[in-house]
């Protein structure tokens, strides 16, 4: 709803002065209650943080277990960044990495739902696969990348695995939570009805575990940045995690600010993504909950 659709009715039409004293605080209030004051917040909670960071480091402050003496400032990381931008270096690095966080976050969606949708519902599935997927899930992404080189022909694979295994767990178990959660009575009565197991799944198992589902992808999201950037370290030739490292190799210690504000930029937005395009589909869990974050 627009401004003019909110402050719609108010009757601001003032023929004297002491009428302007009267109807002030009333417009005053609507356009408060207009202004999105959370995202006002965020803004300013982004300068204070950038601020602290600015005098920490170039005063080079020692708080003994941290030392500030040789981080950047955010004067020095800003022309690092547009260097970068200018760049043609910039494209490769950036379509490289997205190309390996969506390959593998897509074909950890695809397998970590439909495995989560069978051992969710089946006691059989559950007993017989939840075991050897319990003990791999504690192993970190970076304990995967020798294998994954020994395992694949080219280090673009691997990468792509690394990511892939970073992201299935979580949305594995939170597809799991999510259909076992579901109220019982809905399947007893969906049964009643006389509905398949083709219409059950689709009209009540799906729908009820949706938004476990959407909580998942958006962590499995979040991890595949960084399971990713560990293996671009270790194993890449280009990719945002290929560029920090480098940057540090070379002791342009700006350029590795720049790469981690990359990453969690891009990490920040694709999870952001993955949520929207959540909520759109699940319309019903907003209106069920009653609360927007927006």
């Amino acid at each position: 709803m627009t401004m003019s659709q909110q402050l719609k009715g108010h009757d601001l039409i003032i023929k004297h002065p002491n009428d302007a004293q009267r109807y002030f605080p009333s417009f005053l209030a609507k356009v408060l209650e207009v202004v999105n004051l959370r995202l006002i917040f965020r803004i300013l909670s982004l300068i204070l943080f950038v601020a602290l960071w600015e005098f920490l480091a170039l005063n080079k402050i020692n708080l003994a277990l941290v030392d500030f003496k040789n981080v950047p400032s955010p004067s020095e990381v800003i022309p690092a960044l547009f260097t970068l931008i200018k760049s043609p270096k910039l494209f490769h690095h950036t379509t490289n990495s997205l190309y390996r966080v969506f390959a593998g976050f897509i074909a950890a969606s695809v397998v970590g739902v439909c495995l989560g949708l069978i051992i969710g519902r089946s006691r059989l599935a559950y007993d017989t696969l939840m075991p050897p997927l319990e003990t791999l899930r504690p192993i970190p992404g970076v304990a995967w990348i020798p294998l994954a080189i020994l395992m694949f022909p080219s280090s673009e694979l691997s990468m792509i695995f690394i990511t892939f295994m970073g992201a299935l767990f979580p949305i594995l178990l939170n597809t799991i939570h999510g259909v076992e959660n579901i109220d019982q009575r809905l399947t007893a009565t969906a049964r009643s009805l006389g509905a398949s197991k083709a219409r059950l799944l689709s009209e009540v198992i799906l729908p009820g575990s949706a938004p476990s589902i959407v909580t998942g992808l958006s962590i499995g999201m979040g991890t595949s940045w960084f399971c990713l950037v560990t293996a671009e370290m270790i194993a890449g030739q280009y990719g945002i995690g290929y560029y920090t490292w480098e940057s540090y190799n070379l002791q342009r210690y700006s350029d590795i600010v720049v790469g981690m504000v990359l990453i969690g930029l891009f990490g920040m937005g694709s999870s952001a993504l993955v949520k929207k395009i959540g909520a759109v589909l699940t319309p019903w869990h907003e209106l069920k909950t009653g609360r927007s974050h927006d």
